[in-house]
C-alpha cells in the first residue's frame, strides 16, 4: 500500500521502484547491486515482512527480512553515499504507557514482528548514524489488506460484527504517510520520527466510524483482547506522540479525516 503512494507521491522525481521480486531483502549482493547502480540521493526501505501473527510461527524469516535485510540495505546504502529512510512500527512499544510514546522511550517489544523492528532500529542507527528511523501505525489504504477494507467486507454481510476495544492506537492513511515522508527526505531529516494521523481510538471506535461514514446498518460490539486470542501480543496502547514530526512543521490531518478521504476514493465492493 504505502510503496504505491510513494511512486504516486515522488512520480515528479528520478525514482527506482523495486518490488520484492525485483531485489529480495535477504539478497545482500543483489541489493548492493541495485543501490550501487541507481546511487539515490534517498533510499526509502518500506519493504517488510508484516504479518505479524506470520512473525510468531516464522521467528527466522522475520529477521532475516526486518533486521538482516535492513542491515543488507543500510550496508548498500552507506557504500553508495545514499540516505537511507527505514519504516518502522508502534510494536516496538510494550502498550504499558497511557501518554504517547515519545521518540526516546525505550524499546520493549512483545512480539516477534515488533522485536525483528526494534533490532533493526538499533543496528541501522549503528551502520548509519545519519538514518532517519519513521516509526507509522495501523496503516490504511489503496492498494492492499488493510482493516477498513475487512471492515467493509464484513458489514456488507452480517447484521453484527465484534471487534476488539482494548487496544488503542492512530490510524495512518498511506496516502497522508507517504506526502509526510517525501517532506522528511526534503527537510534532510535524520533519528528517529513518529508520523502518524493525529488523533487516537480503539479498533472498536475506528469500525464504527468506518461503517457510519458509509451509511452501513451494521452493528458493531466491543470485546476484549482476552475475547479474540491471536498469536502475536499486541500493545493496548501505543499512540505516538507527534513532537517530532511537528519539530519539522509538518502536521497530519486528523485519521477522520483520512478515512473519510479513503472511502470516498475507495473501488465499490462487489
Amino acid at each position: 500500500m504505502l510503496g504505491q503512494e510513494l511512486v504516486q507521491e515522488l512520480k515528479s522525481e528520478q525514482l527506482t521502484a523495486l518490488s520484492s521480486k525485483d531485489a529480495d531483502l535477504r539478497d545482500r549482493a543483489r541489493i548492493q547491486s541495485v543501490i550501487r547502480d541507481s546511487r539515490p540521493d534517498w533510499v526509502i526501505l518500506s519493504a517488510a515482512y508484516t504479518d505479524v501473527d506470520g512473525c510468531e510461527s516464522n521467528r527466522e524469516l522475520a529477521f532475516a527480512v526486518n533486521r538482516d535485510g535492513a542491515v543488507n540495505v543500510a550496508q548498500a546504502s552507506r557504500e553508495a553515499g545514499s540516505r537511507l529512510m527505514f519504516l518502522s512500527t508502534d510494536y516496538v512499544f510494550d502498550g504499558t504507557k497511557r501518554s504517547p510514546y515519545e521518540t526516546c522511550d525505550p524499546r520493549n517489544p512483545t512480539s516477534v514482528y515488533g522485536e525483528s523492528k526494534a533490532r533493526a532500529e538499533e543496528r541501522l542507527l549503528e551502520i548509519l548514524p545519519d538514518v532517519c528511523i519513521v516509526r507509522t501505525s495501523w496503516l490504511f489504504g489503496h492498494g492492499g489488506k488493510c482493516f477498513p477494507a475487512t471492515i467493509l467486507k464484513l458489514a456488507s454481510s452480517r447484521p453484527e460484527i465484534s471487534v476488539v476495544n482494548d487496544q488503542r492506537g492512530s490510524p495512518t492513511f498511506t496516502g497522508d504517510l507517504a506526502s509526510a515522508l517525501v517532506e522528511l527526505c526534503r527537510a534532510s531529516a535524520l533519528g528517529i520520527v513518529h508520523v502518524t494521523n493525529s488523533g487516537e481510538c480503539t479498533w472498536y471506535e475506528f469500525a464504527s466510524e468506518i461503517v457510519r461514514a458509509s451509511g452501513l446498518p451494521t452493528k458493531i460490539k466491543p470485546v476484549t483482547t482476552g475475547e479474540f486470542p491471536r498469536p502475536a501480543r499486541r500493545p493496548a496502547y501505543s499512540v505516538l506522540s507527534p513532537a517530532s514530526l511537528h519539530a519539522h512543521n509538518i502536521h497530519m490531518p486528523d485519521w477522520q479525516d483520512a478515512l473519510r478521504r479513503y472511502l470516498a476514493s475507495a473501488p465499490v465492493a462487489s
